[in-house]
């Protein structure tokens, strides 16, 4: 196949920055993140049966489900366009083929497992299988064709799961969701082993880690952003009464803290990291795991958001804290994993601050949410405070993967 300049398409992409239609992309994870969000609250405040026994932890799988499914598709887009060059017209067909799938997932997430399961099944596998489809297309006979062929193959079998699933019972359709999800991550994860045409060699994989590390931060803070769109949703929605308004400026300042934390310094040099590893594309996977684990930490922080603002002086159930604390102790984990991943070691406030933010959850069952918010905001604040003196009157650290 042929790029617009007459040239066969390129391995690697010339440019490290994102390209305007990849920004378009990620637009539509703004919605699909709030979708998520209001089908989470859903279950833990609106429906009258959600709060009970399992309920809350059947519904968050459910959700989380949902989420990591999202992330495949942000993640297989995102690594094809650093690693060929988005330019050429199939690259960009492939692109608008995720964006519009990525629409679809975000539009059925509410009722994807009641009527809407078929349009967020088909969505899914379409996504993943025009993905590797398309570069066979545009690649034509040059080499490392064989890992798309793999890919394709191993998401043929999965998305029978997919499908099959949508047409069963929600309990039966979510055991057959999760297992194709678990059989893709593990065929990443053990390089697309496929019977007959073995597996890909992940040190051999050209990536413009400049690129895939912007691509990382720019997810981040598109879900840091949709913590403020629904923080902001939530209090324009209600009346403007002290304690929604309270609940509203501890949720701004959390979401601020996120942002300091996360850029001080890691965030800043993570391009920096992938490009010094020994393995760039095994550097770049493992922050792939890390960015996921720190943007559920902000999915679950934004449901606490809407429920600390929708009802902050209501006696809380224990979902409503697990969420409300949970969500910054698995966004601390992440940014522990994250911090390895750049200098090869941890801070010890990370660890701190997480059991910190355990300790109190006990007692922060029988008292009114905006409470259990403003602890999880003070906590956060004493990282951003220690992580600024560690830094002040010392040179910039520089990026030492371990990898």
């Amino acid at each position: 196949m042929r790029a617009e300049d007459g040239k066969p398409v390129a391995t690697t992409r010339s440019s490290q920055r994102a390209t305007l239609l990849e920004l378009f992309f990620d637009l539509v994870y703004i919605f699909a993140l709030t979708r998520i969000s209001f089908r989470a609250f859903e279950d833990l405040a609106l429906n009258p049966h959600g709060t009970d026994g399992w309920e809350p932890i059947i519904g968050g799988g459910k959700t989380l489900l949902l989420l990591l499914a999202l992330w495949a598709v942000w993640q297989g887009t995102a690594w094809t366009t650093s690693r060929y060059d988005p330019r050429n017209s199939w690259l960009q067909a492939l692109v608008f083929t995720a964006l519009a799938s990525s629409m679809v997932m975000g539009v059925a997430i509410p009722r994807a497992f009641t009527e809407a399961g078929m349009a967020f099944a088909v969505a899914y596998v379409v996504a993943q299988v025009s993905r590797p489809g398309i570069l066979l297309l545009a690649l034509g006979r040059q080499h490392r064709r064989q890992l798309k062929l793999r890919m394709l193959i191993t998401f043929s079998v999965t998305g029978t799961l997919w499908i099959a699933g949508a047409l069963l019972p929600t309990g039966t359709r979510v055991m057959l969701w999760a297992s194709a999800l678990a059989l893709e991550y593990l065929a990443s994860r053990s390089d697309w082993p496929v019977p007959g045409l073995g597996r890909s060699t992940i040190s051999r994989w050209d990536i413009a880690g400049e690129h895939l590390a912007e691509r990382y931060q720019q997810f981040f803070l598109i879900a840091l952003g949709e913590t403020v769109l629904v923080a902001g949703l939530a209090y324009s929605g209600g009346p403007y009464d002290p304690a929604p308004t309270a609940a509203f400026a501890v949720a701004v300042v959390t979401s601020v803290l996120y942002w300091r934390i996360y850029v001080q310094r890691a965030g800043l040099i993570l391009a920096e990291a992938v490009t010094r590893s020994r393995h760039p594309a095994a550097t770049g996977r493992s922050a792939a795991d890390t960015h996921l684990l720190m943007v559920v930490g902000l999915v679950a922080t934004a449901i606490g958001y809407e429920l600390t603002i929708t009802y902050p002086l209501r006696d809380p159930e224990a979902a409503w804290v697990a969420m409300i604390m949970g969500g910054p102790v698995v966004f601390l984990a992440g940014r522990a994993r994250f911090e390895y991943e750049v200098f090869g070691r941890v801070s010890p406030s990370r660890w701190v601050a997480a059991g910190v933010l355990l300790a109190p959850v006990p007692w922060l069952v029988h008292v009114p949410p905006l409470l259990s918010a403003t602890v999880a905001a003070v906590v956060l604040g004493g990282v951003a405070v220690v992580d600024a003196r560690r830094s002040r009157g010392k040179p910039p650290e520089e990026a030492a993967p371990p990898m």
